[in-house]
């Protein structure tokens, strides 16, 4: 049985969404950070002390992206995976580009507008995230116009991951309506059920 640790309040949202997605079985094992993931329990199957982690019958892995591109190369024989290599290429450029362009800003502004003490957000920072994601935003823009999916017309794990981490655009109400073909793309995602229902786990 696949075990998967961690909270949808987290990165482990991503991979319940792909489990959810390559329709596989699996045990969720709700973990929290305020101590369900420094326990000693935890730290064998994650030594770094983060969530997710995967127990895949024995086999380990964390790290979020790596988790998702496994799932999907292991199991996502519905076309989740990509079959061939130029598409498997674009599918760890798109996911990496997520983590990479994007992700640190939507970071900087959910702390900042979420997590930190009114007292100890940082406005300047805010904006300055702000005008750094206007350019990523507008390149995955450019890149849709004409295509329903990342890789064509079958939503596969680039779009998977890439609209998991742009969710958090929603989060800190981020104002994409600039980059229109990216925000329907991204309301298209992040309405399928299988998201859906990773999103209403603990």
């Amino acid at each position: 049985m696949i075990k998967l640790y961690g909270t949808s309040m987290s990165r482990a949202a991503r991979c319940l969404w792909a489990l959810e997605e390559a329709g596989l079985q699996y045990e969720h094992i709700p973990t929290s950070f305020d101590g369900g993931t420094r326990t000693p329990e935890h730290l064998k199957i994650n030594p770094n002390g983060h969530v997710p982690a995967l127990d895949d019958n024995g086999l380990i892995l964390w790290e979020s992206m790596a988790i998702n591109l496994y799932l999907a190369e292991k199991y996502g024989k519905n076309g989740l995976w990509p079959a061939s290599v130029a598409d498997r290429g674009a599918t760890y450029q798109w996911s990496f580009w997520a983590m990479t362009e994007v992700e640190p800003h939507l970071i900087t502004m959910l702390i900042n507008r979420l997590f930190a003490p009114p007292d100890q957000r940082d406005e300047k920072a805010v904006a300055n995230a702000e005008a750094a994601l206007r350019p990523p935003f507008k390149v995955l823009d450019d890149y849709l116009k004409g295509r329903e999916y990342i890789l064509g017309n079958q939503f596969t794990i680039a779009d998977l991951n890439v609209a998991s981490v742009l969710s958090l655009a929603n989060l800190v109400k981020l104002d994409i309506s600039a980059t229109p073909t990216a925000s329907a793309y991204l309301q298209k995602c992040h309405g399928r059920p299988a998201n859906q229902k990773a999103a209403a786990m603990k």
